[in-house]
């Protein structure tokens, strides 16, 4: 491990290092999922506090699991060219204050979600964060080649603590959303794997680009986006979405297959990041086609 020792900074430079160690993209992409969820569940606008509320609660518990991924992954973050920079391999931030802060954001968002959402949402949202760091980071990481598969799965939570803030309960529309973003994590994270495969063999992590062919993962990539694309298209009947999220479903699925298929005929970086690109911009578009289908259903 070639961690920088402590070292003196500003209070500033110190508060960004904290914010830093949460992962804010990540954070943005997991509630981009889940408002969304939350006005398909209520069949138009929920309540404003109680959107603030599970985004800041969700927001709380994904900042949380993200500091702790940081800490155990400090000794590969080491040798990774793209995550040299994170404050716990400077020295920005000390091992054991990065842990605590974790800590302290788990704790705030269950505190949060259960006194003013409910308990289900409270628990879920934690939940994920204990499947976060013990099974994909502690466990299936460093071991499996299968480690985004599953452990995307705590990725796909925040669908259903969105749901479950407005109805106090799970059913099957949320169980399909929540396969809908398991089935996108693994071709969204493989594209990127795929540009970082040297880093991610330096660190010996079992990346599928790293231990699989370019075309291997390819052709993953391919199947997933398959079963991705019906997933998306079967939510319409489940949850009884209308035609604008249907035409919208359609239409960015195929977009996002012709990308894939692209990266199967010439599997090379530069495809890989366009994809990987793309699959921010899908899930965005696809999750606010929900939203707005509602809205207009509603009539607001």
């Amino acid at each position: 491990m070639h961690l920088a020792p402590p070292r003196r900074s500003s209070a500033r430079s110190r508060i960004g290092a904290y914010v830093a160690l949460t992962k804010p993209r990540i954070i943005e992409l997991l509630l981009v999922t889940t408002v969304p969820t939350q006005v398909v569940a209520a069949r138009g606008l929920p309540s404003g506090w109680l959107v603030l509320a599970t985004v800041a609660g969700g927001a709380l518990a994904a900042g949380g699991a993200n500091a702790i991924n940081m800490y155990v992954d400090r000794d590969i973050d080491s040798v990774m060219e793209r995550t040299k920079s994170r404050p716990l391999v400077t020295g920005e931030i000390e091992p054991a204050a990065a842990l605590a802060f974790a800590v302290a954001l788990e704790v705030a968002a269950f505190v949060l979600l259960a006194t003013t959402v409910n308990l289900l949402s409270a628990v879920l949202a934690v939940s994920a964060c204990l499947f976060y760091v013990f099974v994909y980071t502690l466990w299936l990481k460093r071991t499996s080649k299968s480690n985004i598969v599953i452990g995307g799965a705590a990725g796909a939570v925040p669908v259903l603590v969105g749901w479950t803030s407005v109805t106090g309960e799970l059913a099957w529309a949320p169980v399909v959303l929540f396969a809908i973003i398991f089935y996108w994590t693994p071709p969204h994270f493989w594209a990127l794997a795929i540009k970082y495969r040297d880093d991610y063999r330096a660190a010996d992590v079992p990346m599928l680009p790293v231990v699989a062919s370019l075309r291997t993962t390819a052709v993953r990539i391919v199947g997933y986006t398959v079963l991705l694309w019906a997933l998306t298209v079967l939510f319409s009947p489940v949850a009884g979405m209308g035609g604008l999220y249907l035409a919208a479903a359609v239409v960015l699925g195929g977009a996002y297959l012709w990308l894939a298929v692209g990266l199967l005929r010439q599997p090379t970086s530069e495809r890989a990041m366009r994809l990987f690109g793309w699959s921010i911009t899908y899930i965005t578009l696809l999750f606010g086609a929900m939203a707005l289908d509602q809205l207009v259903r509603s009539g607001l």
